[in-house]
């Protein structure tokens, strides 16, 4: 019987549909995480552990001090696995956090497929992007950020494949890596995401909202300026006084957590943005509603009038994926990764990342013509049907999968 060993740290979402379809065709499939990391359903999991602490107090070595330590917490769990008879044809992971780095120490002859999801540059990528947020640049600062890809440029010596989830993204990988690169998303449930007819859903004040009713969505895990959440909020005076009837409804987490800048002083981005624009929002028009599950959120773009996507260049986010998916319009920045899926006019609508003023008249054209965007609408579907359909995107996996094997 054939078998595969996934590795990643917390989260095996990327990863489930690839193992759900090596089980079907029989394979056995084993899963090392960390701590609190999701188990994969029907696949034997091993959890690592740190034995001591990570306290490193030098910024140029912390990361890379944490990646030695996690990846050999996994090589000890891989090695327990090894011991019990579980012996991998493949190795799938992610290397972001270490745990790939001493699996040839357990392992040497088993060939390893590893994710190339963000390749850290201290210019032209997300860093230097928007200064409003960061500190000058500075020998120091770009050499914490160069030190970031230590764990990884290790990595994926190791691998025989490196899988990105969008040419972006390949394109950070340095020239060494770029012969061993495929582009292949993880794909999005086309089944689930899409267009919903007739759906209403309540805000937390009471009201209905349906299709047809000037909503605009806006949705971050955690909301950052990364995700410009700052470039939203600042265009929403404006957009709220042309549209008198609009309704905002932001999906996601008041953090301090996120990808990008910390705010100041312990307070999370939508303090700081509410206290800058106060008195300049009508805030019985703007929904923070939270996190939501994942129907309540297709509900949602099925509703959406327009939804926002911005981000600096950095990974690309599924929810883009799944607006698409779900026929809403997207009102996104013409920035790199969104540049790879969104055309603008065709199936989307594109805004410099900046332009809060164009961001709010692109709003409210939306908002006051809805039956206008009805064929980007659906080009935004049929373009995820077309090239980010999980189904299809699996299938890829799966063939490399079986290339890998083949070749080694």
């Amino acid at each position: 019987m054939p078998s595969a060993l996934f590795v990643h740290n917390g989260w095996p979402g990327r990863f489930a549909p690839v193992a759900d379809a090596l089980m079907a065709r029989g394979w056995e499939c084993a899963l090392i995480n960390g701590p609190v990391g999701t188990d994969l359903k029907g696949a034997k999991t091993a959890k690592w552990s740190l034995t001591e602490p990570l306290n490193s107090q030098n910024p140029l070595t912390r990361k890379t001090e944490g990646d030695i330590a996690q990846g050999y917490a996994a090589a000890t769990a891989a090695a327990q696995l090894h011991e019990g008879g579980f012996r991998p044809d493949v190795i799938i992971g992610h290397p972001g956090w270490g745990e790939m780095l001493f699996l040839k120490e357990v392992l040497p002859q088993v060939p390893q497929i590893q994710v190339g999801e963000f390749f850290y540059h201290s210019t032209g990528a997300d860093v230097g992007f928007d200064t409003e947020f960061e500190t000058p640049s500075t020998l120091a600062s770009r050499s914490r950020i160069r030190a970031r890809n230590l764990g990884l440029s290790q990595s994926y010596l190791d691998a025989a494949r490196i899988v990105c989830p969008t040419p972006f993204q390949a394109s950070l990988l340095p020239p060494q890596f770029q012969p061993r690169v495929s582009v292949i998303h993880e794909g999005i449930d086309v089944a689930n995401a899409h267009y919903i007819e007739g759906v209403q859903l309540q805000l937390p004040n009471g009201a209905m909202i349906k299709r047809g009713d000037p909503v605009v969505t806006f949705v971050n895990r955690y909301f950052e300026p990364m995700r410009g959440f700052h470039v939203f909020m600042r265009a929403l005076p404006e957009f709220l006084a042309r549209s008198p009837d609009a309704q905002v409804v932001m999906i996601g987490v008041e953090d301090l957590r996120g990808y990008g800048s910390r705010p100041p002083n312990g307070e999370t981005w939508k303090q700081v943005l509410l206290r800058e624009l106060d008195g300049r929002l009508d805030l019985s028009r703007i929904h923070f509603v939270g996190a939501v599950p994942y129907p309540q959120l297709i509900k949602a773009f099925s509703i959406s009038a327009a939804h926002v996507y911005f981000t600096y260049p950095f990974v690309l986010s599924w929810s883009l994926l799944d607006a698409m998916a779900s026929e809403a319009l997207i009102v996104a920045s013409n920035t790199a990764p969104v540049r790879d899926v969104v055309r603008h006019g065709e199936n989307g609508l594109l805004v410099d990342f900046f332009d809060r003023e164009g961001l709010a008249a692109c709003l409210t054209e939306a908002c006051a013509n809805p039956g206008a965007y009805t064929a980007i609408r659906k080009a935004a579907r049929a373009t995820v049907v077309d090239q980010y359909d999980r189904e299809k995107e699996t299938r890829k996996w799966l063939a490399l999968i079986d290339e890998v094997v083949a070749g080694h």
